[in-house]
């Protein structure tokens, strides 16, 4: 088993962070795009090699974000229609979110058995999340999905205050 750690509330204005290790050792890079449409998220490994992309589809009713993993697009968030709460569907090939991700506290399962676990790290270098990652062949894909949520939950906090104001 291994064990990441993302900084919360990690999307600043310029869009650059780190997936670290228990060493607080940089294992990923992530870039965001801010001013490019479609908004992507580019996930790098120690060598700067792109390995996944998230995109934002803009030209859906509803928000769709997409996880390309090694130009494979493997799987979909999309926003489902409600009137109460932001509800969120994914798609991907046999896997599935389980708990509270709005909260970074779930369990990532493909076709039932757990592969990675989130939750909310308080006594790490700031709050973070913690990624324990439960088989390392799909680290990549688990990985891509909590930066993903990431992304999803950035994104409706920054329509959610632009519509009050």
């Amino acid at each position: 088993m291994k064990q990441l750690y993302i900084k919360q509330k990690v999307f600043s204005l310029s869009g650059k962070f780190t997936v670290k290790d228990q060493q607080e050792k940089d294992v990923y890079y992530v870039e965001g795009s801010f001013m490019k449409i479609p908004k992507t998220f580019s996930i790098r490994d120690e060598n700067k090699n792109e390995i996944a992309l998230i995109t934002k589809k803009v030209l859906s009713f509803l928000p769709k974000f997409f996880v390309e993993i090694n130009g494979q697009e493997v799987l979909t968030i999309k926003k489902e229609f409600s009137f109460f709460k932001a509800r969120y569907n994914i798609e991907a090939a046999g896997m599935e979110v389980l708990g509270n991700w709005w909260d970074m506290d779930f369990q990532v399962l493909q076709n039932g058995k757990v592969i990675g676990k989130v939750n909310k790290e308080w006594f790490t270098w700031g709050d973070s999340y913690k990624v324990q990652i439960l088989n390392e062949e799909l680290e990549t894909i688990v990985i891509a999905l909590v930066i993903a949520i990431d992304c999803v939950k950035a994104d409706e906090a920054a329509a959610a205050s632009s519509s009050t104001h």
